[in-house]
């Protein structure tokens, strides 16, 4: 069952529940190979995707952000099969996807295709566009109704171009029509999940806005699921049901949109969220409330132990450098890996001494970000007090109540017994 999507609509994880899980990702690992000496030793690996799991339901959008370095393309080819795992699967429609070979995937590129980030480089200058869209029919051995052509014209007045580009060069083509032209040749094979790679990254912005209307109607009218990866965050809240975060090779935060921009939970997510510019003209001359991180991204060869946010992290704390935090569901519907997350109750309350690393981070922060944190975390914590106690209280009450009942069923039993001896 598709579900459609209208622009700018909310699909929230209960809603988006009801749909057939399409893609299910567990464990998944890209490790590439340092090769040094004569020999070519492997000497170490480059963990661009280090252990992700998540799920895509059909009719869905899964947004997937992250800085620059993070793994968020490498994954996008791990699920497309274009990388081959170093570990863990890939389900697509309840089938194990992860090791099939060249020709068991042909039949499966029918229902998987990519949108690449560069317009330019994906497209063979030598071939025409007829040539480049009707491609996936010629690979497939599929014979559209009316014949390739007429299909390839359909496609590229689908996309919003003129039919009669069938016999033009790429090079003939802006940036905005030449990534129109990858999501036509995308859409060739009716797919049922479309992996777009930074889509609009290399567009101009009222081209941005062109290409991410369009997916949004390719959606509803063909009820395509989406996996689309971006750096513009502000891309990625119009598009997206649910939002993955993903840091040096590890998803930390996954949840629904609405919860990811209005409370992040996860101290990089909320980072990533104060980088976001407010176009309004009244906040200018305003201080900004921007979270500046310390440092650079690691390097991924040697990533840090335990959480691999710790060093940039104005919440570290000795748990954070010794224990990887898992990704938990804090929430209905945002799961988070954190020991000391925002807008909830401390994981790890009884460490509290922060590492000189977070002491350092923490000068590079807003005074006004550290008192909403502290604020939240607080409050969070009251809350969950209040409500443990109210959970206690009838507890108590109901065994006050079972002990009475019981000392006055015991009573007569007792009077009876007298009464016996009496007789």
């Amino acid at each position: 069952m598709s579900i459609p999507k209208q622009a700018g609509s909310t699909l929230t994880e209960d809603s988006a529940g009801d749909g057939e899980v399409l893609l299910r990702v567990s464990g998944l690992k890209k490790h590439f190979p340092i090769r040094k000496g004569l020999l070519q030793r492997q000497t170490g690996a480059v963990r661009a995707v280090d252990g992700i799991d998540f799920e895509v339901r059909k009719g869905e959008t899964l947004g997937v952000v992250g800085e620059s370095g993070c793994g968020k393309s490498t994954m996008g080819r791990l699920i497309t099969r274009l990388l081959e795992p170093t570990g863990g699967t890939v389900e697509f429609e309840g089938r194990d996807i992860t090791h099939l070979g060249v020709g068991q995937m042909r039949p499966m590129r029918r229902d998987v295709q990519m949108i690449f980030q560069d317009p330019y480089s994906s497209l063979n200058p030598r071939h025409t566009i007829g040539t480049i869209v009707g491609a996936p029919f010629k690979l497939q051995g599929v014979q559209p109704e009316g014949g390739v052509k007429k299909e390839v014209q359909r496609l590229l007045s689908v996309v919003g171009l003129n039919p009669e580009h069938y016999n033009r060069y790429p090079h003939e083509f802006s940036g905005g029509q030449r990534q129109r032209i990858g999501i036509a040749r995308a859409l060739a094979l009716n797919p049922k999940l479309v992996v777009a790679d930074e889509p609009v990254s290399a567009l101009d912005v009222s081209i941005q806005a062109q290409v991410v209307n369009l997916l949004d109607d390719l959606q509803e009218e063909l009820g395509l699921t989406y996996v689309i990866i971006a750096h513009d965050l502000s891309v990625v809240r119009h598009v997206s049901d649910r939002i993955a975060v993903m840091y040096l090779g590890k998803i930390v935060e996954l949840a629904d949109r609405e919860s990811l921009y209005t409370a992040p939970m996860h101290p990089y997510t909320k980072a990533l969220m104060s980088a976001v510019p407010i176009p309004d003209p009244k906040r200018r001359g305003v201080k900004s409330e921007r979270i500046l991180l310390r440092g650079d991204v690691p390097s991924p060869i040697a990533p840090p132990s335990g959480c691999r946010f710790h060093t940039r992290c104005w919440k570290a704390t000795e748990v954070c450098r010794t224990t990887e935090p898992p990704l938990l569901e804090l929430k209905p519907g945002q799961r988070v890996a954190c020991h000391h997350p925002e807008n909830f109750q401390d994981q790890q309350p009884q460490d509290t001494v922060l590492l000189s690393v977070a002491k350092e981070a923490a000068e590079l922060v807003a005074d006004e970000v550290l008192a909403e944190s502290a604020e939240t975390s607080a409050a969070v914590a009251a809350v969950a007090a209040e409500v443990s106690e109210a959970a206690e209280a009838p507890v108590a009450e109901d065994a006050s109540e079972a002990a009475a009942a019981e000392d006055d069923a015991e009573a007569p039993a007792s009077e009876d017994v007298t009464d016996g001896d009496n007789k």
